[in-house]
Order: structure tokens, then sequence, then C-alpha cells
């Protein structure tokens, strides 16, 4: 019996390999129905790590059956880890065709959250000029959780391309949803660890005309970097870091735009000690 919760260890597997040949048996015989069933066996549970890796071994399947459209029809199942072991199929199955991997997630980003955005973070360190091509019109979707969705592992190619990242969020700066406006903060804290003078560039921009929730926003993060960098273990990282953002907040109080005058002032405050 594989183990509810938690990582595998090598006698789940075991049953897990043992369980799918018989999968694959009946797949060659044409008895779908029978290997559907056999499947939702092993996939219907709220082990994660269970519907990663049967997903990950039905993807190796290379014989006659026509295990596609089995996996297809999982991806609307009532239960969540039937939708999830079929996500991871698509997933497992499609590495040389990403397209189809970001297709699929059209389908399961509401459906299947968890594991959707596990998938895009894997996407953008792996699929990066795939993702610059789907996710800005995620972006500008009606459905908060796709452009929410459309953040999730951005920040994995901030060190090769902040000013993309930084671009891409500005677009949404003025999101009503909350739940983007997390990502964007988070998003940004993490540009802004690697690249600080390009994204107090940006900021400066983005403060010229911004309404209460843009400038929420941008606080927000900024408390998140200076308390990152002020703590104890990271001190010996944080020197550039604390030199560029002592001096960019000496030059935004004496900015003439008051939005900028005001953060420059917070700013100061936080790294008076630091």
């Amino acid at each position: 019996m594989i183990k509810e919760v938690g990582r595998l260890k090598l006698d789940d597997f075991k049953v897990m390999d043992a369980h799918v040949e018989k999968i694959f048996k009946n797949l060659d015989k044409n008895k779908n129905e029978l290997a559907e069933k056999q499947i939702f066996e092993l996939g219907n549970t709220a082990n994660y790590f269970v519907r990663e890796e049967l997903g990950k071994r039905l993807a190796l399947y290379d014989g006659p059956g026509d295990l596609d459209s089995v996996c297809a029809g999982m991806l609307d199942h009532r239960l969540y880890g039937i939708r999830a072991t079929a996500l991871f199929y698509f997933y497992n199955k499609h590495q040389d065709n990403p397209e189809v991997i970001v297709k699929t997630l059209e389908k399961t980003f509401e459906s299947v959250p968890w594991e959707s955005e596990t998938i895009c973070f894997e996407m953008w360190k792996k699929h990066p000029e795939v993702m610059k091509d789907y996710m800005p019109h995620w972006a500008m979707s009606d459905n908060e959780k796709k452009r929410a969705m459309s953040l999730h592992g951005i920040e994995s190619i901030a060190a090769k391309n902040p000013q993309y990242i930084l671009t891409f969020i500005g677009k949404l700066l003025d999101d009503e949803s909350e739940e983007v406006q997390k990502k964007i903060s988070h998003i940004l804290t993490q540009v802004g660890r690697q690249r600080p003078l390009q994204t107090y560039s940006n900021i400066r921009s983005w403060l010229l005309e911004a309404d209460e929730t843009r400038t929420r926003t941008i606080w927000q993060t900024l408390k998140k970097l200076t308390s990152i960098f002020t703590q104890r273990n990271m001190k010996d990282k944080s020197y550039d870091f604390l030199n560029v953002s002592k001096r960019v907040a000496q030059e935004w109080k004496a900015d003439s735009n008051q939005n900028i005058v005001q953060m420059g002032n917070r700013l100061g405050q936080l790294l008076k000690n630091a």
C-alpha cells in the first residue's frame, strides 16, 4: 500500500511500478476502461508525490493504446487527484513540445491550481521563450486567477531578464486582485535582490502617478527587501544592496514629485540602522 502523505520510499516506487505495468498491458490490449480504473486507484489520493510520480510513469507509455484520450478525459474528472495525475502525464509527455503544456495549463490553472503553479514555475526555468509568448495574454485575462498564474515562477529569469519582468509587472501594478498584488510584491522582492538599480529605477517611474494601491504594493516590497538585507545572516551579501538603497533614498528625498519624496523618507527610515 502506497503511503497517503509525504515523500515516497523505495517500496512505494516498487508498488507503483508494478501497478503501472498492469495499466500498460491493458492499454496494449485496448482495455481502456480497465486501464482507466487502475489509474484511478492510484491517482485518487491526497498525496501530491503519488500523483506526480504516477503521471511521470504514465508518460513513458509507448504502446498502441490511446492513453492520451484516457488522460484527456481525466482532466475534467470530479476528483482532484485524478485531474492532477492527468496534468502531470501531459506535462511529462510533452517536454519537447512546451506549447502543448501551456495549452493544457489553460484547462487546469483553476481546477488543479497547486500542480499548475508547480509546472508554471518549471516552465519559466526550462522554456522561458514560450512563456514569454503566452503569459502576457494570460496577464490580460478577465480571470484574476489566470492573471495571478501568469506571474507564477517568472522570478526564475530575474538574473538574465530583469527588465522583461519589471515591464511585465508594470502592466499589472494597478490590478484590483489581492492575489495578483501579492504575486507582484513577491516577484519585485526577488528581482530587487538581484538587480536593485534597475528595480529602483522602475519603481521611481511607477511612483510618479501612483495611487494608494500602487504605493502600498511598492511599500510592502521595499519593507520586505530591507528586512531581508538587514538580517544578521545576510550582512555579507547586503553591502551593494544597502549602499544602492541608501543612495536612492537620498536622491528621492530631493525629488520634485511628492510621491517619490514620501517614499524616499520612508525608505530612509527603514535603512537608518542598517
